[in-house]
């Protein structure tokens, strides 16, 4: 007999949907999961950790005199300008010596003239021709004299305004032509052997920095070469306008840093002992908070952290991490907990040939 049309097209409906299942189950047994995560990984170490305050000054001067006219009279020549170096010495200015000068001569004859006359009461004194008391009224004339010559001779040799030091010309304060009276500054100067590095700090700092503590020091002009001091000196700077305070640090200059450059000054506050310590790019934020990721057994496994000091590349784990336990670093911010990982292996150095 034969079988309707109709009745094989039921026939094969049935059999397409009882086979759906099975296919569908196959399906899902060959779909591939995520590739693991490449990443590098670094073991959770110890070390000190320096606590430090950061602050950008100014390198000066920590001499600069400013030298001032010792007798007072019009200025004749200045010699030097602003920015101009200086030798210990150096004639830098002249002030009018003419009056000095006829003062320096007239003063040299009395003398000469007094030591003669005491000379000569000396002799008759001696022979019986003058009292002591006499002589020792000339002796006293004679010293008087020659005071008021060296006196004299002094004030001459100070028209002539000489460097006390090796240095620099910072500020001028007359010109030819000037009169300027007794003690007006002239001249200020700065030398470099010796620096005052001032560094300002808010004052939210203040009850963290006193004096004596360490501090490093840089500067960009010379920026292959750290000095270490000690604070000096603490210039509170409160006022209307502006909460803060400069530290101020005397070192000796190391040869090649310059009055007026900028300086990147680092106040050592204290040092954490045997801190647990990672790379910065292991620690990633998440909604739990900052976490890192231990890798264990080809897994990334999520560890909340609480972090301190960041130092130099490296972040303090004041909490959740243990010394010696694998941590990703390179990718550590794709992962998530529990994720597949594969170690990306470093390769090893070429021998040199």
């Amino acid at each position: 007999m034969r079988t309707p049309p109709h009745f094989k097209l039921v026939a094969l409906g049935l059999f397409a949907i009882l086979a759906l299942p099975g296919c569908a189950k196959k399906a899902e047994e060959k779909k591939p999961g995520p590739p693991p995560a490449m990443i590098t990984v670094t073991q959770a170490e110890t070390r000190d950790v320096p606590v430090v305050e950061r602050s950008i000054g100014e390198a000066d001067s920590a001499t600069a005199p400013k030298i001032g006219a010792e007798v007072s009279g019009r200025i004749i020549k200045v010699l030097v300008d602003m920015g101009d170096a200086v030798k210990k010495g150096q004639l830098l200015a002249e002030i009018d010596a003419s009056d000095y000068l006829a003062d320096a001569r007239r003063q040299g004859a009395q003398a000469e003239t007094q030591q003669k006359l005491t000379e000569r009461y000396r002799d008759l004194s001696k022979r019986g021709f003058v009292s002591s008391s006499r002589l020792e009224e000339v002796e006293a004339q004679n010293i008087s004299t020659r005071e008021q010559l060296t006196r004299a001779s002094k004030n001459l040799s100070r028209t002539r305004i000489v460097s006390p030091l090796d240095g620099r010309v910072d500020s001028r304060f007359v010109s030819v032509g000037d009169w300027i009276d007794l003690g007006k500054p002239v001249f200020q100067l700065s030398t470099s052997e010796a620096l005052r590095i001032r560094l300002p700090f808010p004052e939210t700092v203040a009850q963290r920095i006193k004096v004596s503590q360490d501090v490093r020091l840089s500067t960009p002009t010379a920026p292959d070469k750290e000095i270490s001091g000690k604070i000096t000196q603490l210039r509170p700077m409160v006022g209307a306008n502006s909460r803060s305070f400069d530290v101020i640090v005397e070192v000796a200059n190391p040869g090649d840093w310059r009055p007026g450059s900028s300086v990147n000054g680092e106040v050592l506050i204290e040092t954490h002992q045997g801190a647990v310590t990672i790379p910065e790019e292991s620690v990633v934020l998440r909604p739990a908070g900052e976490v890192a990721y231990v890798v264990e057994n080809g897994k990334a496994m999520q560890r909340v952290v609480k972090t301190g000091v960041k130092q130099s590349g490296y972040v303090e784990i004041i909490d959740g991490l243990r010394a010696g336990e694998t941590v990703a670093v390179d990718g550590a911010g794709y992962l998530t907990d529990q994720a597949n990982v594969t170690i990306k292996q470093e390769k090893a150095a070429e021998p040199s040939k």
